[in-house]
Formats: structure tokens, C-alpha cells, sequence
């Protein structure tokens, strides 16, 4: 299972730094797609399904790639109560409806921090 985060966003990397997953018996491994190239098959994998990380973190298991919303719902779904983070993360995302609803609002964020930041988009 890979988590596929943009490093160079504040907002993301303290979302992978403080998600605490339960023990699904697989390693999670929590990847920075800007340590990436085009070619890996991690991108290559996330861009046959049509995905871009400009648009939003991706997570991977097995053959199937949650994007975006989907991505923040699953991952909420598969959280654990360990924390007030990770319990507030799943009350907010669990639900498919306002996870859709609230992800373009975090991803308007995240592209605002970037362009104050003067950092350059992740896919070119």
C-alpha cells in the first residue's frame, strides 16, 4: 500500500504525519511524489488511471488507486481513533458525500499555500 502525497505542501505533509492507520497487515509506505520521476511506476500507475497529483494525493493498494477525494475517504475509513487528529479525520471524512464536498476546498488550499510558497506544480 503506498500513500502519495505532495512533500513540498505544509498542508499535506502534516496530514501524512499525523494519520495513524490500523494494522491492515501490509506495509504502508508514505512516498513524496516530488522524490518520484514521470517514469516510476508508482506515477505511471496513478496516471493510467487518468489521476494527476496536481489534483490530489493518491493511495494504492493492490491494483486500485483512490484519488483525491476518494483517497481522503479511504484513508478516513482506515483510520484509528488513536488520536484527536485521527478521530476528528474520520468523523469529517467517513462520509463519501462530504468528503467530495470538502476536498476541492483543501485542494484550493493546498494549490493557494503552493503559489505563496513559489512552488511549481508536481506533474508537468
Amino acid at each position: 500500500m503506498y500513500i502519495v502525497y505532495d512533500g513540498e505542501c505544509p498542508f499535506c505533509s502534516r496530514y501524512v504525519r499525523l494519520l495513524r492507520l490500523k494494522e491492515t497487515g501490509g506495509v504502508v509506505k508514505i512516498i513524496d511524489a516530488r522524490t518520484l520521476s514521470n517514469d516510476s511506476d508508482i506515477i505511471k500507475k496513478i496516471h493510467e488511471k487518468g489521476y494527476t497529483l496536481d489534483d490530489g494525493m493518491a493511495l494504492i493498494i493492490d491494483e486500485d488507486v483512490y484519488h483525491g477525494d476518494e483517497c481522503i475517504h479511504k484513508l478516513a475509513l482506515m483510520s484509528t481513533g488513536s488520536s484527536l487528529f485521527n478521530r476528528f479525520n474520520r468523523f469529517v471524512f467517513k462520509s463519501r458525500r462530504i468528503s467530495k464536498v470538502l476536498y476541492p476546498v483543501l485542494r484550493s488550499g493546498r494549490n493557494f499555500a503552493l503559489l505563496l510558497l513559489g512552488k511549481k506544480k508536481i506533474d508537468m
